[in-house]
């Protein structure tokens, strides 16, 4: 204390300045309307700056909980969005459950790990067993598919990639209705192969690709990509479509687990086919 009253002493010609000017402008700034009005916008543009600077970095570290609230939302939406009718010909069965009357769940995660540079890429996601994810559920983000669950802990889970050799998706030509099952060729991680499309139909640069839906595990029409190159070998029945993924899956941050809650049921119907 003893020092700073010293220092003042040593100064004081400057802060008897610095006051002398602080009320000169203040009676100047009350006897004249247009003094006072510079005044007042010269200090709304300073304390406005120093406000929008500090609201820039009180957003900047709270981005995290606004992407986290912002990917719940979209849970909550896509939710509504998918709810199923059981579709019998021309009657529609509604049925008054909302559990039973939609058939996909979305569950927002986040990802912690993941590769695109191998020929076998997975991703981990910090959702799990307590988080009621299992093997099998689907993963995808708003721009697409991602990949599947293959593996769950308590508190964690493995995602099998597009981007993995034993990824295999069924798919469609959207506007031809066109059925075909997508794989990854390796090399390129931002594009993918379409294959059994068959070559008498015709195929556009441009075409979109999405789910067909024939899986118990990827709901229909969630999109995966765009036609790039299409080839087919002379004699060959069916073409190689090359795409690019609609999902940038070297940049992953917040994905969607989609449990299809229908899946017991259909899985079970398909042994018994087989089976007979």
């Amino acid at each position: 204390m003893r020092h700073i009253l010293a220092f003042i002493w040593k100064h004081n010609f400057f802060f008897l300045f610095l006051l002398l000017e602080v009320v000169s402008i203040v009676l100047i700034a009350n006897k004249s309307f247009y003094q006072r009005s510079v005044l007042s916008n010269a200090t709304d543009r300073v304390t406005g700056g120093i406000f929008t600077t500090w609201s820039g970095i009180t957003s900047y570290f709270s981005l995290k909980q606004e992407n986290q609230r912002l990917a719940e939302e979209n849970a909550r939406l896509h939710k509504i969005l998918t709810r199923e009718q059981l579709t019998s010909d021309t009657l529609t069965y509604k049925i008054t459950d909302t559990v039973y009357n939609q058939q996909y769940i979305f569950t927002t995660a986040s990802v912690i790990s993941n590769s695109t540079n191998r020929r076998d890429n997975y991703i981990m996601l910090n959702k799990g067993r307590r988080h009621g994810i299992e093997r099998d559920m689907a993963v995808i983000n708003p721009q697409g598919v991602v990949g599947t669950v293959v593996s769950v802990s308590e508190n964690f889970s493995w995602v099998m990639s597009l981007l993995n050799k034993h990824s295999k998706v069924s798919a469609r030509i959207d506007r031809l209705n066109q059925m075909g099952t997508v794989v990854w060729e390796g090399g390129n991680p931002a594009k993918g192969t379409l294959l059994d499309i068959p070559a008498h139909v015709k195929i556009n640069k441009g075409d979109t690709i999405t789910t067909s839906g024939y899986s118990h595990i990827f709901p229909e029409g969630i999109m995966m990509g765009t036609v790039e190159e299409i080839e087919v070998e002379t004699g060959d029945h069916f073409y190689t479509i090359h795409f690019r993924f609609s999902a940038d899956l070297n940049s992953l941050r917040q994905v969607y687990i989609v449990k299809n809650l229908f899946d017991l049921e259909q899985l079970e119907l398909r042994k018994n086919i087989i089976n007979e």
